[in-house]
């Protein structure tokens, strides 16, 4: 079998988690099959479209670098690949319908099928749906009505008294009594536009569709589209409901739960990298011991064989932690161009807005080898390393003394650690620049953390930062020393005043 198999979103609002596992899951589908993939946008809601949602759309799959087959963008054998775009065949699909007696035009009103509504309400009627009234309408009645020009829909005509059965790959076989089915639903609306369902059923039929894989929320609309392909006597595509993606509280995701369009975790810093790495786990297992995948490690093991009933559960935490593994693996030029922009926006280098200069660029991109393994999210790196392009804050006179010491033991650490900064600085590495200050300590019979306290401080202008040996590197000993010099002042005037 050739597989093919769509993602077909509505443009009516932002890309999400949701939508983004649904395609995920399809596209790694198609291409570890040697299949297409296909987009569709599902555009005949007029009212909430919007193409700034299309554009959105095409941009947050392009820095997710997933590509389909055929699309609205691309082309293809079955274009136009936007339902608005095929109006014209729903019409016809809806009438062979009609024709074959399938389906039937139904003239009541929007007034009359309020009333009805509200009667059974206050019934306390357990019907719900249409009730058929137009059913009974001869076809020639109906057919005369239609040409007169007095305003119809058409309905489809579900068979009743039976049940209508197919095969899900992930919950079997299932069952479903017609009479739980919505009661002959519309299939196209009195301004001529086809209904989600008639719609839907047309293009995955004429597009090849092979495979269906969606959310679970769409099950209970797959006996109706059954029902739908069956009475135009096409074979249904095989349909596959993937679990569905809950907060850490058991309800679906949503805004409630935080950030779950795509913007929002672009614009924290995620990488593409690893959110398509943690959406890929959610609700599928790939290899026994491995957590970190790329995508193309993940178009060849996925398997439709390796998704889970339950629904799962997207942890922020997780995404957190996949996101730091990614960041780690990125070299010192790629981190730096991937977290500039951030670095730009905050005014790192001056004002807001302002690009760095060769000197600062340098600096920036030398300074990724000491944030990366403390970075969660790209958004973080500018606070991390300010200290490295400007003057940090003073901290309080408290925040260089080492435990169990006093005010005056700080400063003669800090004066003693003066003497080291410049060879610290000049050290090769990391490794060279511990062994020289470990002999300095013992030499000077003096704790390691205590000695290096006060100095870090003064560097950084905080007791927890990044390396401090990779920090005196980047400044230099000249910049290095005025920090200390500048600390100096600032703790002997407050000892003077202790005094």
């Amino acid at each position: 079998m050739k597989i093919r198999d769509r993602y077909a979103p509505s443009p009516t609002g932002l890309q999400h988690i949701g939508g983004v596992r649904t395609a995920l899951f399809n596209y790694l589908f198609a291409r570890s099959r040697g299949g297409e993939f296909i987009l569709r946008l599902e555009d005949t809601d007029r009212v909430r479209y919007d193409q700034a949602y299309e554009r959105n759309l095409y941009d947050t799959f392009a820095w997710l670098g997933i590509q389909w087959d055929e699309g609205p963008d691309r082309g293809g054998p079955s274009a136009p690949y936007a339902q608005s775009e095929r109006t014209a065949l729903y019409r016809q699909y809806a009438g062979e319908l009609v024709q074959s007696g399938r389906a039937y035009y139904c003239f009541c009103t929007g007034e009359r099928l309020e009333r009805i509504r509200l009667e059974r309400e206050a019934a306390h009627s357990g019907d719900t749906g249409y009730d058929r009234r137009c059913r009974g309408i001869s076809p020639e009645e109906a057919a005369g009505r239609a040409a007169a020009g007095e305003a119809h829909t058409v309905r489809l005509k579900i068979p009743l008294g039976e049940t209508t059965r197919f095969r899900d790959h992930l919950l079997g076989e299932i069952e479903w009594k017609n009479d739980d089915v919505n009661p002959d639903p519309v299939l196209l609306k009195s301004d001529g536009f086809p209904t989600y369902h008639l719609a839907n059923v047309v293009d995955d039929h004429l597009m090849e569709i092979s495979h269906v894989l969606r959310a679970q929320e769409w099950l209970s609309s797959t006996p109706l589209h059954v029902i739908m392909y069956r009475s135009f006597g096409w074979t249904p595509p095989e349909f596959c409901h993937l679990p569905m993606v809950m907060g850490q509280d058991g309800k679906k995701l949503s805004k409630r739960h935080g950030a779950t369009s795509i913007d929002e975790f672009r614009r924290q810093g995620c990488l593409a990298e690893a959110l398509i790495n943690y959406v890929a786990l959610l609700g599928a297992s790939y290899e026994e011991g491995k957590d970190i995948y790329t995508l193309h490690e993940l178009e060849g093991r996925f398997s439709l064989d390796k998704l889970n009933k339950a629904p799962a559960v997207f942890d922020y935490k997780k995404l957190e932690w996949y996101n730091g593994q990614h960041i780690r693996l990125k070299s010192d030029g790629e981190l730096a161009a991937l977290c500039l922009h951030y670095a730009v926006d905050a005014g790192l280098f001056g004002a807001a807005g302002a690009e760095p200069t060769a000197e600062q660029r340098l600096i920036f991109v030398k300074a990724m080898a000491l944030v990366r393994e403390r970075l969660s999210f790209l958004s973080e790196a500018p606070a991390k390393i300010a200290y490295l392009f400007g003057e940090p804050e003073m901290p309080a006179a408290e925040e260089f003394i080492p435990r169990k010491a006093d005010l005056a033991r700080a400063v003669e650490l800090l004066r003693l650690g003066r003497d080291f900064t410049r060879p610290l600085a000049a050290s090769p590495d990391d490794e060279a620049a511990e062994i020289f200050i470990k002999e300095q300590a013992e030499k000077n019979a003096v704790k390691l953390g205590d000695l290096l306290m006060p100095l870090r401080v003064a560097i950084t202008g905080a007791r927890v930062s990044l390396p401090l040996f990779g920090s005196l590197r980047i400044l230099g000993a000249e910049r290095a020393l005025a920090r200390v010099e500048r600390a100096l002042e600032h703790l002997s005037r407050q000892l003077e005043r202790s005094s």
